[in-house]
């Protein structure tokens, strides 16, 4: 009987290692057919993850339908408003200035920027739940602190393409990983409320930054019929990982000194632009080249 018993054991063990091995096997042949996409994508008409430089004309197999903009650092609110506002809210958990864990913290704040404020907590207090969510909230009292005295302005040249891309029909989504009351008071003193066809921010979805969640929710509301037709543009690492973990076909990375444009490229950004007032010849650029195509076929 004892005997009976190891070898069903032993069985049902050798069972549970080969289901795992067949998982890990399955899961690498997802993860080969999707970079192998990529490959074969950038060595097609689209490969502009390669070759983009500036203001280069977008080309593709579709022209842009929609464009989402990060509204932290790609548009609006450059990256010190933020960082004032982060300083001022781990302070309030002891982590105060002239301190290694300030240092550690600000560093982390750097490689986090764009994440959802929350998130950016959970990360530098992960043992901690209680202490995370007081220095969230803590930073949603400081954030508006920090705006009612530095106001909020928009990047040069955004007002004038985002009037641009709207006037040509392009759908436009306005995103950010803020909460809703915080990128609420920035549309507010913006005066961008009828801006945008779609405003999301980090309580619209399960994930912000850098994974897929509000660009693919952008795409579903909107009703894009594919992802690339898509530009996202945004000022941010993790802003570029989530573009080009939803599909998107165009990635612009924005130089406003939120991160440099040599992380935005390593990151998959198809362009970089300083100037937001190129955003909309660059992308009706694209249009032109993508009819002419279609013509001469």
């Amino acid at each position: 009987m004892k005997k009976l018993i190891a070898l069903a054991l032993l069985g049902i063990g050798a069972f549970a290692i080969w289901r795992k091995v067949q998982a890990d096997r399955a899961e690498l042949d997802l993860w080969t057919e999707a970079t192998t996409a990529d490959d074969d994508l950038s060595e097609s008409g689209g490969a502009m993850r390669q070759s983009a430089r500036g203001g280069e004309p977008v080309s593709g197999p579709s022209p842009v339908s929609l464009v989402c903009c990060d509204v932290v650092g790609a548009v609006a609110v450059d990256g010190t408003v933020l960082e004032r506002a982060f300083a001022e809210a781990i302070a309030t958990q002891g982590v105060v200035t002239g301190t290694a864990a300030y240092v550690r913290s600000m560093v982390q704040f750097d490689r986090t920027r764009g994440w959802a404020p929350v998130d950016v907590m959970h990360s530098l207090f992960p043992e901690d739940e209680i202490r995370a969510q007081a220095a969230n909230h803590a930073f949603e009292r400081s954030f508006q602190a920090v705006v009612d005295r530095f106001g909020v302005f928009p990047l040069p040249g955004a007002n004038e393409a985002l009037a641009k891309l709207s006037a040509a029909g392009t759908k436009l989504c306005l995103l950010s990983g803020l909460s809703r009351p915080a990128l609420s008071l920035i549309i507010q003193r913006l005066d961008w409320g009828q801006r945008a066809d779609l405003v999301l921010c980090a309580d619209d979805v399960a994930r912000g930054f850098p994974w897929p969640d509000l660009i693919l929710t952008a795409i579903l509301r909107l009703g894009i019929g594919d992802v690339r037709d898509v530009a996202v543009v945004t000022a941010s690492e993790s802003g570029v990982l989530a573009a080009h973990r939803a599909g998107a076909q165009v990635i612009i990375g924005v130089l406003s000194g939120v991160h440099a444009g040599s992380r935005l490229r390593r990151a998959g950004a198809t362009h970089l632009l300083e100037d937001l007032s190129e955003l909309p010849d660059l992308l009706a650029a694209g249009r032109d080249q993508h009819e002419a195509a279609r013509h001469g076929e």
